[in-house]
């Protein structure tokens, strides 16, 4: 066992390390590795628990280090063999979960001390084909792979159409009262091929299963086929002439082999078109750069640019970094990053992201972001992995699926053994039992789940929003509260000072260089508008000293001999300090929806300066957000640090439902708490930092694109472009999505439910059980991709 520990700093910690994990039973060698941070652990069980190694190092103090693996697995065709490779790989030493998705072919697979050969080699022990497949690869495969696929599906289908026609143009010939059957030796030749070439398969799969102790489709085919064509055979080889040739069902095996067949091809081609929104986002990136080296402009592959290189990018070209502006301004149209639908001006400074197109204007673009690290490739991963992610409610189908083929096969026993018993006609016992066997499909109950997420995912993503996993979108259409952080997600998070109202017999031109001296030590948006201002106003400020952030109240610091500090009521209450007048002016400004900071003087005397004033415009598409929620019936909360006064105001202006004022940065999650306590399924919308304990706390955390890596890694759903409308979008496409997800579910139950009873009391001949069981596959899958053309509202 080969596994990573993090956090080891010296000899010491590899002694502690090693100490620790000798003590576990069954360990009989461990070597711990300082400079690649790994331990080899040698053990007397040939499949050891690695549990117990995990658990020493964690005592030990150190973090063991998870691995985790993307695997391709070929072969699968149901349910139940997604069960299967679930189950090989979550008996490999060190495996912690393993999740199969049957629409991408992808297993994804975490633990400790893992590697990807053991867990292959696990696959390939079931039956299956498997090979590892790296992050940056599309979700389904190349789209090489597919098409030779589909090409290979078709050619069989049609094959076994070409074969299989004489016989259903005999069939419908006698039911129409002209024998047009071909002679029983001729039936004989025509389905032969299609029995043992075209659906090999089906016999190859089913073999691999049972020998894996199991069942799957395929199992049922391949009984069911060869029952219906062995029985044909012997009444072929058995019949008298003289009393004429009896019905043979050559048809029934080889019309039901071509129809699932022509399942796999039409879903073959439906499950392509799920991957479509990965790979236009995977098409975005350009293969070339135009790059400044030495005074000269050389095209070179986008792999070799380096951080700080100088990318030149003209009109119409797509951009092949991310960066920022150095040279040039023109307009940017980012609508396949962002769902953004109008082009977006950049300048010196701005910042710009791989994939979007410059529309005019000859831009320079200094790399700031490469491969891995782009906006693009964290875009691409995040969707890959929620539709290689498996949903909450597909582990309840998936245990379903596990005893599924195990029941049809003791139903089709019963079915023979009770038509024998009370017809005594072997011939009509094997056919219906055939039948129940051919309509059953787990097909359909392993498809409706990830082809909706797939579809889902996708169609968000197209339109700037991006859901990092399945169990996030499942969780976010049952939400009934929407808690808003204030600035940056409702407001525009660019605040200006608006009014500086100085104490009595103040000089307002020093207050402002005072508070501006004072704010040269925070990025905290109010504090650029301070700086802002007095550098229009051509303020000049002072040299600051002992600087100190409050979290939540403000800051302080020395500035010219005097300790001053900035910030809100509670501040200057902590502080005891007070002005009525000041007071009285901060409620009025307030009541109109301005944040007041107040400005103190701590040292050498003790009092109130000014009152600082500052206004953010609200978002237009702020009220049309919260409108869109209380249409679907969720309530609209703020959350915010601003004084009472100022929040009510907003929320007045927007028609939110309740506020939450002057809530300390570490005290967001809190109102997350009580919400919930109340019985609410909370979503929190935020952008920043301050916000990343909201969003974890949260049933479902919603990070504005626009805001920090930090909130973007804890949200379970991030918006590209700062519109808060796109709140309601992701509820809206979850929601969806979660509909299809029951709709294909209940009708694959209900398909099964009400066809193997109908099989089983001879309603059904082989030839429409066949029918129904491949249609039953390709519609779950079609009422998915009917998600395709999901739009939020207003786009």
């Amino acid at each position: 066992m080969d596994i990573g520990i993090g956090g080891m700093t010296c000899a010491s910690c590899v002694g502690r390390v090693e100490k620790a994990i000798r003590k576990v039973e069954g360990v009989t060698d461990v070597s711990v590795n300082l400079a690649t941070e790994r331990a080899r652990v040698a053990f007397t069980d040939p499949r050891p628990s690695t549990q117990g190694v995990v658990d020493a190092i964690a005592r030990a103090g150190y973090e063991p280090a998870v691995a985790e693996f993307d695997l391709r697995v070929q072969g699968m065709t149901c349910a139940s063999c997604v069960g299967r490779v679930e189950k090989a790989l979550k008996r490999v030493p060190g495996v912690s979960d393993a999740a199969v998705n049957l629409a991408t072919e992808r297993a994804h697979v975490t633990g400790h001390g893992i590697d990807a050969a053991s867990l292959v080699a696990a696959i390939e022990r079931t039956g299956f084909q498997a090979a590892p497949v790296t992050r940056d690869e599309a979700a389904t495969g190349a789209p090489d792979e597919a098409q030779v696929r589909s090409r290979r599906e078709l050619r069989h289908v049609l094959i076994g159409a070409a074969l299989s026609l004489p016989l259903v143009a005999g069939m419908i010939g006698d039911l129409a009262g002209y024998p047009m059957m071909p002679p029983g030796w001729v039936q004989f030749l025509l389905a032969t091929p299609v029995q043992f070439w075209l659906g090999w398969r089906f016999y190859k799969a089913a073999y691999k299963a049972v020998r894996a102790g199991t069942g799957n489709m395929d199992l049922l085919v391949a009984i069911g086929t060869t029952a219906a064509w062995g029985l044909s055979v012997y009444m072929l080889l058995t019949a008298h002439q003289a009393h004429g040739m009896p019905h043979l069902y050559f048809e029934g095996s080889a019309v039901l082999i071509t129809f699932v067949l022509l399942g796999k091809l039409l879903e073959t081609r439906a499950k392509g078109q799920t991957a479509a929104a990965i790979r236009a986002l995977m098409d975005l990136r350009p293969d070339t750069a135009r790059v400044r080296r030495n005074g000269t402009e050389v095209e070179v592959p986008v792999d070799q640019v380096k951080h700080g290189d100088v990318v030149v990018v003209r009109p119409g070209e797509r951009i092949p970094v991310d960066g920022r502006v150095v040279e040039g301004t023109g307009s940017v149209d980012e609508s396949m990053l962002t769902g953004e639908p109008l082009p977006v001006e950049k300048a010196a400074d701005a910042k710009v992201t791989g994939g979007s197109i410059n529309v005019d204007g000859l831009l320079a673009v200094e790399t700031t972001a490469v491969g891995s690290e782009t906006m693009l490739s964290k875009i691409v991963r995040m969707v890959e992995g929620a539709q290689a992610s498996k949903a909450p409610i597909q582990r309840t189908v998936d245990r379903v699926s596990a005893v599924f083929v195990p029941i049809v096969l003791i139903i089709a026993a019963v079915t023979f053994a009770a038509w024998w018993s009370v017809s005594g006609d072997a011939e009509t016992a094997i056919i219906t039992a055939v039948s129940v066997l051919v309509i059953a499909c787990p097909c359909a109950l392993g498809l409706a789940t990830p082809t909706s997420i797939m579809v889902g995912t996708g169609a968000a993503a197209r339109h700037g929003i991006l859901i990092k996993d399945a169990e996030a979108l499942e969780r976010a259409h049952a939400v009934t509260a929407v808690a808003f952080d204030k600035t940056g997600t409702l407001t525009e998070g660019k605040p200006r000072v608006t009014d500086i109202i100085p104490a009595e017999g103040l000089d307002r031109a020093a207050l402002l260089r005072l508070s501006a001296s004072l704010q040269q030590g925070s990025e905290h948006p109010l504090a650029r508008a301070v700086r802002e201002l007095a550098e229009a106003e051509g303020i000049a400020p002072a040299a600051l000293t002992d600087f100190k952030a409050l979290a939540g109240r403000g800051v302080s610091g020395s500035v010219e001999g005097r300790s001053v500090q900035l910030g809100t009521r509670r501040l200057m209450a902590e502080s005891g300090l007070e002005d009525d007048v000041l007071g009285a002016k901060a409620a009025e400004l307030e009541a109109s929806g301005r944040t007041v900071s107040w400005l103190a003087e701590i040292a050498p005397e003790r009092r109130v300066l000014a009152l600082v004033a500052f206004g953010d415009t609200v978002k237009q598409a702020a009220r049309e957000a919260v409108r869109a929620l209380h249409e679907k019936g969720i309530e609209a909360v703020m959350v915010t640090g601003d004084s009472k006064g100022a929040a009510e105001a907003v929320a007045r202006d927007l028609g939110i439902d309740r506020v939450f004022a002057e809530v300390l940065p570490g005290d967001k999650a809190d109102v997350v708490a009580t919400l919930k306590h109340e019985g609410k399924v909370v979503a929190m919308v935020g952008d920043g930092i301050n916000d990343a304990p909201a969003l974890a706390a949260a049933d479902i955390g919603i990070a504005m694109g626009t805001g920090t890596d930090v909130a973007m890694a804890t949200a379970g759903v991030t918006l590209m472009r700062g519109d808060p409308v796109l709140v309601g979008g992701a509820i809206d496409v979850s929601r969806r999505t979660y509909a299809k997800i029951r709709q294909g579910l209940f009708w694959a139950f209900i398909y099964n439910l009400v066809g193997i009873p109908l099989a089983a009391m001879g309603f059904l001949s082989p030839v429409l059980a066949g029918a129904a069981m491949a249609l039953s596959s390709v519609s779950v899958v079609l009422n998915a991709l009917t998600l395709r053309g999901w739009k939020p509202r207003g786009t």
